[in-house]
């Protein structure tokens, strides 16, 4: 006993400390996030926060969105969120929409002040939309909000139809589910009606869209859920 409880006194004393520090670092980043989203909303700009795993199909969504808004009148415009290079930033900037590539550097998400940053080297009069593309990663974007009004969640089949029940916080934070080559679903042996179920289980109110994004299947029903 003697040895026990000096290790738990400073085991809560540092899980104390960690815990004050924690609500610190979210609630400087929410702060940021709420001026990121008056910044928005000043220039008549409507964002929206991608999430999801790597070539889950964020940057494909993206792809197909910006020709469907086009067609709807609105110009885009996007932050790409990646640790590093710009494989991301590029393919987007092919689109011929305005971008910035937001490299971070060892951290697995973006937070609101690269957003922030990002803002400042982007010209936003006359834009209507901002997609925020965030790092591919199922867990650590889900606790920094950016600002953005809607959070999508991009998910595959190809990642299993257990993917959903692996990350419930992701789908109770986010707005709008995508699942995405559900073309291939058979050939992975995914269920999508089990990811399907498991969504309403963790988020009754997600709207969920199907997908298969390298044909443009389900992007127009994107399109509508977003701008809802």
């Amino acid at each position: 006993m003697s040895i026990y409880k000096p290790f738990c006194d400073q085991y809560i004393l540092m899980h104390h400390i960690d815990v004050s520090m924690e609500a610190e670092i979210y609630g400087a980043n929410n702060r940021l996030a709420e001026h990121n989203a008056e910044h928005f909303k000043e220039h008549g700009v409507r964002a929206f926060d991608l999430l999801g795993a790597i070539g889950s199909g964020k940057t494909s969504l993206i792809e197909q969105l910006v020709p469907e808004l086009q067609k709807r009148g609105l110009v885009t415009a996007a932050i790409a969120g990646d640790v590093y290079g710009d494989d991301d930033f590029q393919r987007i900037v092919k689109t011929g929409i305005q971008a910035y590539n937001a490299n971070t550097g060892k951290e697995c998400h973006l937070d609101a002040h690269l957003v922030h940053h990002a803002l400042d080297h982007m010209n936003l009069d006359g834009v209507n939309v901002v997609f925020i593309e965030n790092v591919g990663n199922m867990v650590c974007p889900t606790d920094f909000k950016l600002g953005a009004e809607k959070r999508i969640v991009v998910i595959s089949t190809t990642e299993g139809d257990d993917v959903v029940n692996k990350h419930p916080m992701m789908f109770r934070d986010c707005n709008i589910a995508v699942i995405n080559k559900v073309d291939l679903a058979e050939a992975v042996g995914c269920n999508v009606e089990r990811m399907i179920a498991d969504i309403k289980r963790y988020n009754p109110e997600m709207v969920i869209i199907k997908t298969v994004l390298k044909k443009g299947e389900g992007v127009s029903e994107v399109a509508d859920a977003i701008l809802a």
